[in-house]
């Protein structure tokens, strides 16, 4: 079995790639980021380079992979919360800046789709085969009871929309298939660390932590899971 993981120098998705790679199960695991991770212990283990806004850099990736056959398992670790230059969760729509939306949507919804768009043809047709997308909670709208966090709420949603699509083309080309949306819980991770003030350490979940329960979760799923969204500890998360 062939796995592969998109965002392997986050912290989940080096986490990821670190329990796939010590599985039994998968004899190739391919590593992908923009940079190389810091290092890449485990049984094979392959870095591919891939830029999220760069479709072609996909292309040439999925390309390279389809060469060793079909893949049983796509994971998605990519996505934006903030960032060094402009990025921050809005607290009112006054804060909205059309750059930012767009380079939160170019990384949380139309960079997903396109990886969908590349891989989701090199995933198995005649066996169990998953494609999962790591989004969040906030993206579901009837959860939501905040409001605020407008480009990250709204990019999510619309990862939603996405993975319950392709669930649905995806169930024709392979009923035994699984399209799935995962949130990860709140991780241990650059992405969460300004916002975790109020998050209580019993709730504050590490890397690998994050990476078993996901892990698990999508064993214990099923094809009339597809298109749907699930938190970490297996529960649904409306849309």
């Amino acid at each position: 079995m062939i796995a592969c993981v998109f965002g392997a120098s986050g912290g989940i998705g080096k986490a990821l790639v670190a329990r796939l790679s010590a599985s039994s199960r998968y004899s190739r695991v391919f590593a992908l980021s923009r940079k190389p991770p810091a290092s890449l212990d485990g049984r094979a283990v392959t870095y591919l380079p891939f830029d999220l806004t760069d479709e072609a850099s996909v292309a040439k990736a999925a390309t390279l992979m389809a060469q060793h056959g079909p893949l049983d398992l796509v994971m998605l670790a990519t996505g934006i919360l903030h960032d060094a230059d402009r990025v921050r969760p809005e607290k009112s729509w006054s804060a909205l800046d059309p750059a930012v939306m767009e380079r939160v949507f170019a990384i949380n919804a139309i960079g997903p789709a396109l990886i969908a768009k590349h891989m989701l043809p090199l995933l198995a047709k005649d066996r169990r085969a998953i494609f999962a997308a790591l989004s969040a909670r906030v993206g579901s709208i009837g959860d939501n009871r905040l409001g605020g966090w407008h480009s990250y709420r709204a990019s999510k949603a619309a990862l939603h929309m996405l993975i319950r699509n392709f669930a649905i083309e995806f169930a024709r080309r392979n009923p035994q298939g699984l399209v799935v949306a995962l949130h990860p819980g709140t991780v241990d991770t650059s992405l969460s660390q300004p916002f975790q003030r109020n998050v209580s350490p019993d709730t504050l979940l590490t890397p690998d932590q994050s990476a078993s329960h996901l892990l698990a979760l999508l064993d214990g799923l099923e094809p009339r899971h597809s298109g749907a969204a699930f938190a970490w500890d297996g529960q649904p998360i409306p849309y």
